[in-house]
């Protein structure tokens, strides 16, 4: 059979229509480089671990509904364990990779549960990289993700830093909060002009968060092995630090004290290293 003119046209726009479909298909897989690193279905490429190593309750405390991570489920009651000092439900959910140079991508958004030592920490989770073994609490540099709901403060974007992690970090000697060096920041190396804790790292002071109010933060770790690594909330870099070591791990989300969700988490591995500035601007 003979194809006229109106059949050639029409073979012709179905063609540019499969190759619009496809691009868009691909375009919702993957953007600007960035892969899924939570499948939203399973925990493929990724294991748990509780305080308590009990596999079966690790299951029950990071649940997955609708393509999210769900930290104290509904099947859990508004108060876990909460100041008992068991602190068995705190745990971590680790990626079986290990990643060096990245720009990791997720939102989370707080429930209402309170676990553990809620009192001492108000909502207080975290995201851990650099992991170099899996204990919980593990040895790697951590994200972390607070809200103090007795001051309406954000905690997070603090980098902790436990015993056997390394880095350089500046700060504002006047708020005691991450401060870049060519700004007036000083290298903090353990004095007392400093008054946080010697492990914990203050981000910027900043209103751009969401704290009870049923809406999702974004976050943005980008490290560059041990050159450099930039925290973001919500589009804004809100701390630095230089000089990591180690300078690669495993990557590890984590439950302790308070119901949380996290979703899209994504991933675009580098194999050279970026500029920082290229990272500065929102």
């Amino acid at each position: 059979m003979k194809l006229n003119k109106v059949n050639l046209l029409s073979v012709f726009l179905l063609f540019i229509w499969i190759g619009l479909e496809t691009v868009h298909a691909q375009n919702e897989n993957s953007s600007d480089g960035f892969e899924k690193l939570f499948n939203g279905k399973d925990f493929d490429g990724w294991y748990l671990k509780l305080k308590n190593d009990d596999p079966e309750m690790a299951k029950k405390v990071f649940a997955i509904e609708d393509g999210i991570i769900h930290v104290f489920d509904d099947s859990w009651p508004d108060e876990i364990d909460l100041n008992e000092g068991t602190d068995g439900t705190i745990g971590m959910l680790y990626t079986k990779a290990i990643y060096e140079k990245y720009h990791l991508k997720f939102q989370y958004k707080w429930g209402s549960k309170k676990a553990n030592y809620f009192d001492k920490w108000q909502y207080d989770a975290g995201v851990y990289y650099h992991i170099t073994d899996d204990k919980v609490f593990p040895t790697g540099v951590e994200f972390q993700i607070q809200y103090v709901q007795t001051e309406d403060k954000n905690g997070t974007g603090d980098l902790i830093r436990p015993p056997g992690q390394d880095y350089d970090w500046y700060f504002n000697p006047r708020t005691n909060e991450y401060l870049l060096p060519d700004e007036g920041g000083v290298l903090y190396n353990g004095q007392e002009s400093y008054k946080e804790k010697k492990w914990l790292h203050k981000a910027k002071s900043t209103v751009n968060f969401n704290g009870l109010n049923d809406q999702w933060n974004t976050c943005e770790i980008i490290v560059m092995g041990g050159e450099y690594t930039i925290h973001k909330l919500n589009g804004e870099v809100v701390n630095m630090a230089f000089n990591l070591k180690p300078s690669a791990g495993i990557i590890g989300f984590q439950s302790e004290t308070a119901e949380i969700f996290y979703k899209n988490i994504e991933i675009k591995e580098f194999n050279h290293s970026i500029p920082m500035e290229k990272f500065l601007s929102k």
